[in-house]
């Protein structure tokens, strides 16, 4: 799958970048927690700057690679299969046989339902694969038609 597959909606970027606010506030308040603890029990203050100076970090690198995520994530359903393309320098591509695929679930966190996307899980015996958000209606329509191809292959 040469970039032919369907692209995610542009506001799953929202969500990313969300995603990565929340996660950074997260570890700034560990890291002051622990700057707190170097004032009131002595503890190394480069333990707590260290967390705050990571975080940053990674808040700046997560925020300038939604676009490039944006870019390079698809993907495809035929009659045999269910291919994931992901990234661009670090290329995955999945091949899901249609006759492996036991289970479709579709979830919704606050930050999915916030956009109205939902994200599809295909779920096989040894794994499950994730379509990181797409509208409800056509997550309603992936699984539908992913379940109904698996089932046809079944009974073949």
């Amino acid at each position: 799958m040469n970039e032919t597959g369907q692209a995610l909606p542009a506001n799953i970027q929202t969500v990313w970048r969300f995603n990565a606010l929340i996660w950074s506030v997260i570890f700034l308040i560990g890291g002051l927690l622990l700057l707190a603890a170097s004032h009131f029990w002595h503890w190394p203050s480069w333990l707590g700057l260290g967390v705050i100076g990571l975080t940053v970090l990674q808040l700046i690198v997560r925020l300038a690679l939604v676009p490039y995520r944006y870019r390079f994530l698809r993907y495809n359903i035929t009659p045999t299969a269910v291919f994931l393309q992901k990234g661009f320098f670090f290329r995955k591509n999945e091949a899901i046989p249609i006759t492996r695929i036991q289970n479709v679930t579709l979830e919704q966190g606050p930050l999915l339902r916030w956009q109205q996307l939902q994200q599809v899980n295909i779920e096989t015996a040894s794994t499950a694969h994730v379509i990181d958000g797409v509208t409800a209606s056509v997550a309603d329509q992936l699984r539908t038609r992913i379940l109904k191809l698996a089932q046809e292959a079944r009974d073949e």
